[in-house]
């Protein structure tokens, strides 16, 4: 389901603005703070439920209902679904992290509350999957979700922080013209929906494997990319019933780049600093190596 990318990339660009805006990202409370949790708790709950509503509203209401079902997509869409749940996931953690400790809740609990927030609500969304017609319960889409809950907080009991960031990047491609009701009708829609354009990234940050009084910059990251390339529908060989569309070869794409870590960054700047957290789950464009599954070789020096 393509279309996911749109609420959670909003969603996840709109919390990081609010929560940039009295840094939680370094600053909490010592203590327990129960108003703030009751805060949380009803924001929270708003949300969940408003969201709900809009994505049956946008993507369930238009295909039958039938009884729960599960479905094999692992091949579809050279598993970029697969990524988008595991980057979802995974930057909802972080988010969830970063809101229970604004509460005043412990390390621990923060980290558990906040990593499963982001598995509770996809998961949810794999339930009305399961009951809908177009599509099924994806034990695979099930996998991913784990895995992007297990990334964030294996790391945070392991380190109390992330130095491995999942973040996200987009370029435009050719296939939408031919596909524009899914892959999207404008460059908005696309940045959203084209999973050709689309790159998940492993952003590692070098500086926090390294001594403290090391001089390499802790803002300079590396970088490894998975993308895919020539889809115009879910696979080659699905039941899809519309106009005959082009078959473009398709393959699977791996990167090694170069990264920002945004949040180390300091500035005296307050609108930076909102626009910095803001923004970190964007992949910065910056020299690039690409390896495809046909064992091409490109270098690009500066890919988005």
């Amino acid at each position: 389901m393509p279309r996911i990318f749109t609420y959670i990339l909003l969603f996840i660009f709109s919390a990081n603005l609010c929560y940039s805006q009295t840094d939680p990202f370094s600053i909490y409370p010592d203590t327990y703070n129960k108003k703030r949790f009751t805060t949380l708790a009803v924001v929270e709950s708003s949300l969940a439920v408003a969201s709900m509503a809009g994505l049956y509203y946008l993507w369930y209401s238009d295909y039958p209902q039938t009884k729960f079902h599960f479905i094999n997509d692992n091949q579809e869409w050279r598993r970029m679904d697969k990524m988008g749940h595991f980057f979802s996931t995974y930057n909802i953690a972080r988010l969830g992290y970063v809101s229970f400790r604004w509460t005043g809740l412990s390390e621990k609990k923060s980290t558990w509350f906040g990593g499963l927030l982001g598995f509770s609500y996809l998961s949810i969304i794999e339930i009305l999957d399961g009951f809908s017609a177009e599509w099924g319960f994806s034990t695979g889409d099930m996998i991913a979700n784990t895995a992007g809950t297990g990334l964030f907080i294996s790391q945070q009991l392991l380190w109390k922080e992330q130095r491995i960031v999942l973040k996200y990047s987009y370029h435009p491609t050719m296939y939408a013209d031919h596909r524009p009701d899914l892959l999207g009708k404008n460059l908005i829609q696309s940045v959203f929906d084209d999973y050709n354009g689309i790159t998940i990234w492993a952003s590692v940050n070098i500086y926090s494997f390294l001594n403290k009084d090391s001089k390499f910059p802790k803002w300079l990251n590396i970088a490894l990319g998975y993308g895919a390339d020539g889809m115009v529908y879910g696979d080659n060989l699905d039941n899809y019933d519309g106009p005959v569309l082009p078959q473009f070869p398709r393959k699977t794409q791996y990167y090694l780049a170069l990264d920002v870590d945004l949040t180390k960054i300091h500035t005296n700047s307050k609108f930076m600093h909102v626009l910095y957290h803001a923004l970190s789950f964007i992949k910065i464009p910056m020299p690039t190596i690409e390896l495809d599954s046909n064992g091409n070789v490109r270098f690009y020096p500066l890919y988005f």
